[in-house]
């Protein structure tokens, strides 16, 4: 049950003396997948099943599986191997259909050390220092940390596959890529620890609010809303202007569900999984700026009188939470958040130049011509990051430590770079101004110099 396709694949080319490069179609109904192997020299391939089997044994305790799980696989072992030893030889039915079964790869084990771990709870999280199949397995402990998975009846394997696929659904956009994804998430766990969140919300709160983090940037194609709209591109068609991507995010997370071998929620009953998709969706489509003064305006006139039994407030905080991790980077120590802000220009630039050439508007903030880091962030941080971190604070007073202190030395950090920059600027202006009367100057001795020899050859 929890072996992948590949490994099945090479017990039928084994059985068979096939090469392990032949391509194999599997019946979908059990009994007659196992009812062919006797067909073979049944000695010959008990042993080297048995031999196989062993070795499957030996790879799902080194992937780390808990002894649960790792139970469930024993017996579903032993079962395979008394289903295989009281068959009959049989032969397989030339005239079925055949369903043909697709293999999915697996990404290399990474064994999280307790220093990371314990690392991976705090906002302080370097997030430039892990390599793909690391950030897959820091995803994979977290899941498994909330108790989600436990609680969730989910099937570790699906989780990893999901996982993969969520990965490989990311586009190496300078900004909005698996890293960035990676990053949303991460900060939204530490704000579940450090807000002591399963104290407050449910189990499936917790759930949505992960999940959301994960798929937010599904298949981001590098350029944002406005550029969406303006261009009339296929996707703001398709979503008649409204989120044009964040639906698209929506859209790309509920198809990778809907594949058998990727659905954490299979466990779940009609119901359940409605409310997860309503959830999940609610707090993707919450992550357009462009509904930003909405979504906080209502926070704020709930924060002081909260309830956390109302329904309402509830998912009003849920979405102000993932809008404050989708847009946290400035709240990570400097030498974290700023590489981001370079990524995030290249992307803005990548945009402007685009526009510029089709003819389409620009926006200030995203023109390489008019727009500096410190000018880029300074109001960012004063006027959309600050009143949402300290709105929250109101509810979580912990966070200000930890979270609202660095924004407001970010602001302060930027501010003096910017002052700096201006002077260099008025420095810059003055020099011109002062070579660029020296040289007329100049000019104008050159030519009075020529001028009198000239003169003085008329007189004579």
């Amino acid at each position: 049950r929890f072996c992948s396709p590949c490994d099945i694949k090479e017990l039928f080319c084994t059985a068979t003396g096939l090469s392990r490069y032949s391509t194999m179609y599997v019946y979908v109904c059990v009994v007659e997948v196992f009812s062919i192997l006797k067909a073979f020299k049944i000695n010959e391939l008990k042993t080297e099943v048995t031999n196989r089997l062993a070795m499957l044994e030996k790879r799902v305790e080194l992937e780390g599986m808990k002894v649960v799980e790792i139970e469930k696989c024993r017996s579903d072992i032993k079962k395979l191997r008394e289903e295989m030893a009281s068959r009959n030889n049989s032969f397989l039915d030339d005239n079925k259909k055949l369903t043909p079964r697709r293999d999915v790869p697996s990404y290399p084990k990474y064994m999280l050390s307790q220093q990371t771990i314990d690392a991976l709870r705090k906002p302080t999280f370097d997030v430039w220092l892990w390599e793909s199949n690391e950030m897959l397995s820091c995803l994979e402990h977290m899941y498994h940390d909330l108790g989600l998975v436990k609680d969730f009846n989910i099937n570790p394997i699906m989780l990893k596959r999901w996982l993969l696929c969520i990965h490989d659904n990311y586009r190496n956009n300078p900004f909005h890529n698996f890293r960035h994804c990676f990053c949303v998430t991460q900060m939204m766990y530490s704000m579940i620890c450090l807000c002591n969140l399963q104290e407050k919300f449910t189990q499936v709160d917790i759930l949505i609010l992960m999940t959301a983090a994960v798929c937010h940037d599904l298949d981001h194609p590098g350029y944002n809303n406005t550029y969406q709209i303006n261009a009339r591109t296929e996707l703001a068609v398709r979503y008649n202007d409204i989120s044009p991507l964040e639906n698209h995010h929506c859209a790309v997370a509920f198809q990778i569900f809907s594949q058998s071998d990727c659905n954490i929620f299979a466990n779940f009953d009609p119901e359940a999984f409605k409310q997860i998709r309503q959830g999940t969706i609610t707090l993707i489509l919450a992550t357009d700026m462009a509904r930003h003064g909405e979504i906080l305006d209502s926070f704020k006139q709930k924060v002081d009188n909260f309830d956390f039994t109302n329904e309402e407030h509830v998912t009003c905080l849920k979405m102000v939470l993932i809008k404050c991790c989708d847009i946290s980077n400035e709240v990570r120590p400097m030498e974290v958040a700023e590489p981001w802000v370079d990524c995030l220009l290249e992307e803005y630039f990548m945009q402007s130049d685009r526009e510029k050439v089709e003819g389409l508007p620009v926006a200030p903030f995203m023109d390489r011509e008019k727009v500096t880091k410190p000018t880029a962030q300074i109001g960012f941080i004063k006027f959309v990051l600050i009143p949402m971190f300290e709105t929250v604070m109101k509810l979580f007073p912990q966070i200000e430590e930890v979270m609202v202190q660095p924004l407001r030395e970010s602001r302060d950090r930027y501010e003096e770079l910017k002052q700096i920059d201006d002077a260099m600027n008025e420095v810059s202006s003055d020099l011109f101004y002062y070579y660029y009367y020296y040289y007329y100057f100049l000019t104008g001795i050159s030519y009075f110099l020529l001028i009198i020899p000239i003169g003085a050859e008329k007189e004579e």
